[in-house]
């Protein structure tokens, strides 16, 4: 006596890839979106760096100056006004140009976390396979025995 070997319908193979599919997709956009997220509060805390904090320094040791020498508020204020938007659009550049490395690090390695966690799930159910099968060939043998 031998034990039957159930073959999945096509029907039932096609329905679990389709679903295999969403999963994938649903969790390729998560993926997407962590990456996002984490790259954005990686830029957004980078861009202020030593840089833009020294030139927003000097101008405002040039505002302090300006003031001092008795040149107008009419300079004064276009002087300071450019200096901010300087650092503001510096700032600005810097991250978008952190934001565009962050996220494609924060996606590689996302990517490669999952990678590693499908293949350890595919390690488990092959070990998990070969145990059934080495349970499946003992019960079978001990049957033939028995039935001899």
């Amino acid at each position: 006596m031998e034990a039957e070997v159930k073959v999945p319908e096509q029907a039932e193979v096609e329905v679990t890839e389709q679903a295999e599919a969403k999963v994938s997709e649903q969790t390729n956009r998560d993926i997407k979106r962590w990456a996002a997220h984490r790259a954005r509060e990686r830029a957004r805390i980078a861009r202020w760096d030593l840089d833009v904090a020294v030139f927003l320094f000097v101008v405002l040791i040039i505002v302090i100056i300006l003031l001092f020498q008795n040149v107008g508020i009419e300079i004064v204020a276009p002087v300071a006004l450019f200096g901010l938007t300087m650092v503001w659009l510096v700032g600005w550049r810097r991250g978008r140009q952190l934001y565009a490395g962050f996220y494609e690090e924060e996606l590689a390695k996302l990517m490669r976390e999952l990678s590693a966690k499908e293949e350890r799930e595919k390690k488990k159910k092959v070990e998990k396979k070969t145990l059934e099968e080495t349970i499946e060939e003992t019960v079978q043998r001990a049957l033939r025995e028995r039935w001899r």
